[in-house]
Formats: structure tokens, sequence, C-alpha cells
């Protein structure tokens, strides 16, 4: 009798790349005579992916930020990072965590310097984004939705996505974040 041979497992970036990028400020010039750059930052991080064929996963990480001054919306930004990953030989669980969480790792520092370039190219200073621990949101989201299903409640399903609304104060909402999490207050260095 013969061993069977292991599964290979096999996880490589194909590609990264901008899916789609806005900017806005609706303010403008009127928003440049401010005194003193005090901003309140409304930031929200969104994560979704798509199975392009038995292989190929495409992951989208979309940054939306509404930055306020004296209670003035100075600008918004959206970007979305995409990447298209190679994945095989993975249990579905560890695919999950893989696109949940290592992919969202992969495209964070894309997406972080595409929003610092277009804040400041659209004359404000560089909204520098904080790290985020993408396993922590991915392990907080597999417990909500092991919560939910206990409920009866459907569990998310293919091109699912993993939701994080943040505000200055740090919030998620209705729950404070833990510490490693995103701060919009750390998020902008000015």
């Amino acid at each position: 009798m013969t061993e069977k041979d292991p599964i290979q497992t096999h996880f490589s970036i194909q590609k990264i790349y901008v899916k789609d990028v806005s900017f806005e400020s609706p303010t403008s010039p009127a928003v440049f005579s401010f005194k003193q750059w005090d901003p309140k930052i409304e930031l929200n991080i969104n994560n979704a992916h798509t199975r392009l064929n038995e292989q190929m996963y495409e992951a989208v990480l979309t940054v939306t930020a509404t930055v306020k001054q004296d209670d003035k919306t100075a600008f918004l930004i959206e970007v979305q990072q995409a990447g298209i990953f190679a994945i095989t030989g993975f249990s579905e669980q560890d695919l999950s965590y893989l696109i949940g969480s290592q992919c969202m790792n992969i495209l964070l520092p894309y997406a972080r310097e595409a929003v610092s370039d277009m804040t400041t190219r659209g004359g404000f200073p560089p909204l520098l984004l904080a790290p985020v621990n993408f396993d922590a949101l991915y392990q907080k989201h597999i417990q909500d939705q092991q919560a939910k299903s206990a409920q009866g409640a459907e569990s998310l399903t293919e091109g699912g996505n993993i939701q994080e609304d943040m505000t200055q104060e740090g919030q998620t909402q209705g729950d404070q974040i833990q510490e490693d999490q995103i701060s919009a207050e750390e998020a902008v260095k000015h």
C-alpha cells in the first residue's frame, strides 16, 4: 500500500493594481483658508473577493475617508486596491483566512500609498493610515459569523466582506476596537 501524496499548496501574487480611485474636495478653494489644520476623520475599511476560476481570486481592499475641517467636508477619498492571487490546495477555512487576512495585508501598503498621494495632490497634508491588524479583524468576523449561525442566521458566502467603520474616536459601530486596530487620530500625521 502506497502513501497518498500530500496535497501541494500554492499561494502567489499574480497582479497588484488600483481598481478605482476617487478624490473630491467639494468646498475648495474656501477650505484652504483654515487657520489650523485640525481635521475630523471618518475612515471605513472594507474588503471583498471574487473567485475568477478554480485557482485565481481577486481580492479588493477599499479605503474610504471623509475628512472634515470646521464641520465642512474638506475632502472625500476612496481607493479600491486590488490584487489577483493564485491559491490552490488549501482547505476552505485556510482559503478564507488567506483571502480575508493575508491578501489584505499585502494590499494595504499600496492602498496607504495611494491615499497619501491623492491627498497631497489635492493640496492637503498627506493622510497617512496606521497599520491594520487584519488577523484580528478576520477573527472578529469569524466569531460574529459563528454567533449568527448559532442564532440561525445565514453565513456569509462567496463575495462576502469584512467591514469596519472607523470614526475619529477609533470606535466601530458601537464597539470599542482594540488598540492594535486603526485609530483615526493615529491615521493622520500632520
